[in-house]
Parts: structure tokens; C-alpha cells; sequence
């Protein structure tokens, strides 16, 4: 009586294996990417509460300057990001990439865009 081959072969799980690697290891290195806009966005999230009337590009700057140095916010900076003022509001426009190493010379970029009007 003939049986048939049963499991998996080691070349098999291998396939397997890099399958599923590749993608856990991008997300592993991509993590710290979102994590550093989640402040990006905490922060110009929080100025709407912070400044309310007329508010100054000026004071705003200061005042992301010093959330960034609090959370160690890297990748982007207060002088890197748009500021319009109009009709006694100001709009903040921060919009940057972030490069991340993958696997020998391949990188990963992700590209980040927030808005957030203060009136």
C-alpha cells in the first residue's frame, strides 16, 4: 500500500516563511514612522484649544517648536510647514516625507500630509 506524502516540505515552509517575514518586517520598521505623525497630528490638533481669537504665526510656530522638543518629534520642523493667514483664522499645512531603511538599498517612503485651520 502506497501513502501519500503528508506536511509540509522545508523549501515549502521557506516560501512560507519569507511570505510572511517581509511584510511583518516592513510593518516592524513602519511602525515608528506612524507613531512619529500621530505626534505630528497631536500636536497641530492640540492649537485649535491652544489659540483662540486671532492668533499669531509667530506664537503658533513657538508654540509647535516647543511640542516638538517635548514629544521628540522628528522629520519635520515648524519652518517646514505653510502658514496662511486669512479672514482672522490661520491655517497650518504640514506636509513631509519620511525615509526609512529596509532591506540593503531599498527604502521605504511614506509621505504625510495634515491640515488644520485655528480660528
Amino acid at each position: 500500500m502506497r501513502h501519500g506524502q503528508r506536511g509540509i516540505t522545508f523549501i515549502g515552509l521557506l516560501f512560507i516563511i519569507v511570505l510572511v517575514g517581509i511584510p511583518v518586517y516592513a510593518a516592524i520598521r513602519l511602525v515608528p514612522v506612524y507613531i512619529n505623525y500621530m505626534g505630528v497630528a497631536r500636536t497641530l490638533e492640540s492649537l485649535k484649544s491652544e489659540f483662540k481669537g486671532a492668533p499669531d504665526p509667530g506664537a503658533i510656530r513657538r508654540s509647535i517648536d516647543k511640542h516638538f522638543q517635548i514629544d521628540d518629534t522628528t522629520g519635520i520642523e515648524s519652518k517646514d510647514m505653510e502658514f496662511t493667514k486669512d479672514n482672522g483664522a490661520v491655517t497650518v499645512h504640514a506636509a513631509y516625507d519620511d525615509k526609512v531603511p529596509f532591506i540593503g538599498d531599498v527604502s521605504l517612503v511614506v509621505s504625510f500630509n495634515k491640515t488644520v485651520t485655528i480660528e
